[in-house]
């Protein structure tokens, strides 16, 4: 199987918001930080199972990784909506994080 990108998650995210541009509000920066209030949300949900569990059983307990997994997912699915919103593209990104990569692989 190959890598899921983020290319190919913001293109998905792109139908999506297109299919509830009317609901939604569409993709833009005014929307952007209402994305992030809610990736954060999605984010609590992720940290209430480890810390409920556990990291090892959120890890390994088939139902509990499965909803481990489905909570990262809608991470990720804000996440790429806060890109879009501000109009950061995938190689944008690719930039900043081999920046702090290799700012970071020195630092200590």
């Amino acid at each position: 199987m190959a890598d899921f990108s983020i290319n190919e998650m913001q293109e998905m995210q792109k139908q999506l918001q297109n299919k509830y541009k009317d609901k939604w509000g569409g993709l833009n920066p005014e929307i952007g930080k209402n994305q992030l209030l809610w990736m954060i949300g999605e984010i609590g949900e992720v940290i209430d199972i480890v810390k409920k569990h556990g990291g090892e059983k959120a890890s390994t307990d088939e139902e509990l990784r499965k909803d481990l997994i489905e909570e990262m997912a809608d991470v990720l699915m804000y996440y790429n909506d806060v890109m879009l919103c501000y109009g950061i593209t995938a190689h944008e990104l690719k930039q900043a994080y081999s920046g702090k990569f290799d700012k970071n692989m020195k630092r200590w």
